[in-house]
């Protein structure tokens, strides 16, 4: 259910969500890495979670990578994330140099290739 509008996007915390969610389909681009795992409880809400580890760079350039994932989450998802699933973005180390209208195209089509 591609382009299903359910509201906002839910945030996922829990180590073993993000665990989960490893097991589902993997959409790897230049500047991150999208996992996307249908939850399979009925429930239509989106979740994304965000991590980008200790070798992308020192805290502020951690922060600042997922200050641009969420406002790319905010703006992509509910229109094309796949509704009941969790989407997990995974930084990589030129993700925070790209630009902002190319990060939004490479999450369009990554999301097109896990709905596939």
């Amino acid at each position: 259910m591609v382009g299903a509008r359910t509201g906002a996007v839910a945030t996922i915390k829990a180590r073993r969500d993000f665990l989960a969610a490893n097991a589902g389909r993997r959409a790897p681009m230049p500047g991150f890495v999208l996992l996307a795992r249908p939850r399979g409880d009925d429930d239509p809400a989106m979740r994304i979670g965000i991590t980008v580890t200790r070798k992308i760079g020192n805290a502020v350039v951690r922060n600042r990578m997922k200050r641009r994932f969420r406002a790319l989450a905010r703006e992509v998802l509910p229109e094309h994330g796949l509704a009941g699933a969790d989407h997990i973005l995974i930084g990589r180390a030129g993700g925070v140099e790209r630009d902002f209208g190319a990060l939004r195209a490479e999450l369009v089509k990554a999301l097109a290739k896990v709905a596939r």
